[in-house]
């Protein structure tokens, strides 16, 4: 054989040696999260992804499963406790089976504006509900956000006369049933997956939700209505498996949380931006009414729903749900 071609064959068979060990030594993160592709949650988890693997220098690989692809928000928190699912942003009422704290962020007409939210869970007592997660086995980062919640029915609904005795699907989660049971409703826990079929054949009326998951999971298709309400607030936790976690270097936890907050901040600016849209294409589709309800209005819903905070506020620890009155009231 000539130089010049084992020179050749050496070069190629060292190349892909180097090829292969890089391979090797990258640690995949399986990202999960439960909203189309076409969505604020997805440009989150892109952006995240690219900060990853930048800062890492290609020591992380990040994979993103948008849509359930992994299973549903409790069936991969259930995973992420064994290290099968390293990372995901999960709604906060659905984590609260973990964390009992987290039923706080769903409190019903907790949150005045979106800023409210973020400078309350962004603070101490975001971190402190946040911190509770740890003893179920995941490492706590940030909250991202779906945003605020609409109500959908097959009929308007101004008042809370209007939902006595619906049908009105919620995600397993007690203060959400107690919330709708205080309206007179018949709440029915029901898979984020299985929702429209729900709707579509009537096991259910009404399901509440934010624009986003109105939007792109096409509820409006077999909705009449949809009251603008903001009634409810939907925080989504972005946590790590513990068990994963806690095997990366110090330098790497630093970097993934940082990564974490800034792909958040980008989240948030999306979530916003992405609202009208919605509107403007549940609207064009022609077969839902929007309707805004006014204050008065909106207070006769607040004032049906005192009882949630009194049957949830013993619950949590440490005059939780006082001192985030308070924090908020000093905004």
């Amino acid at each position: 054989m000539n130089k010049p071609l084992k020179t050749l064959i050496s070069a190629m068979t060292l190349a892909m040696s180097a090829t292969a060990l890089h391979a090797q030594a990258a640690s995949v993160i399986k990202l999960h999260h439960d909203m189309t592709e076409d969505s604020a949650q997805h440009e989150g988890a892109e952006r995240l992804k690219q900060l990853i693997e930048e800062r890492s220098n290609g020591e992380y690989e990040v994979n993103i499963y948008p849509n359930n692809a992994l299973g549903d928000d409790v069936q991969v928190a259930q995973q992420m406790q064994f290290g099968a699912v390293e990372a995901a942003p999960i709604p906060t009422a659905k984590l609260s089976g973990f964390n009992k704290n987290l039923q706080l962020i769903d409190m019903p007409f907790l949150f005045p504006s979106r800023e409210a939210a973020y400078e309350l869970l962004d603070g101490p007592i975001g971190d402190e509900v946040l911190s509770g997660l740890r003893k179920a086995g995941f490492e706590p980062a940030m909250f991202w956000e779906s945003g605020f919640k609409q109500l959908t029915c097959n009929h308007a609904v101004t008042s809370p006369d209007d939902l006595d005795g619906r049908k009105v699907r919620v995600m397993e989660s007690p203060l959400l049933i107690s919330q709708y049971k205080a309206l007179g409703s018949n709440p029915v826990p029901i898979a984020f997956s299985e929702t429209y079929t729900a709707l579509q054949q009537g096991v259910v009326e009404c399901q509440e939700n934010p624009l986003v998951s109105i939007s792109q999971m096409k509820f409006y298709e077999v909705q009449d209505d949809l009251m603008l309400s903001n009634h409810g607030y939907l925080a989504t936790a972005f946590i790590f498996s513990k068990t994963w976690f806690d095997q990366q270097s110090p330098e790497n936890q630093q970097m993934l949380k940082a990564a974490v907050r800034e792909a958040g901040e980008y989240q948030r600016e999306r979530s916003i931006a992405r609202e009208q849209a919605y509107l403007d294409g549940i609207e064009a589709a022609g077969g839902t009414e929007i309707v805004s309800l006014s204050p008065e209005q909106l207070q006769k819903f607040s004032q049906a729903m005192t009882p949630v905070y009194d049957e949830f506020a013993g619950k949590l620890d440490d005059n939780l749900l006082e001192r985030t009155q308070q924090a908020l009231a000093a905004q």
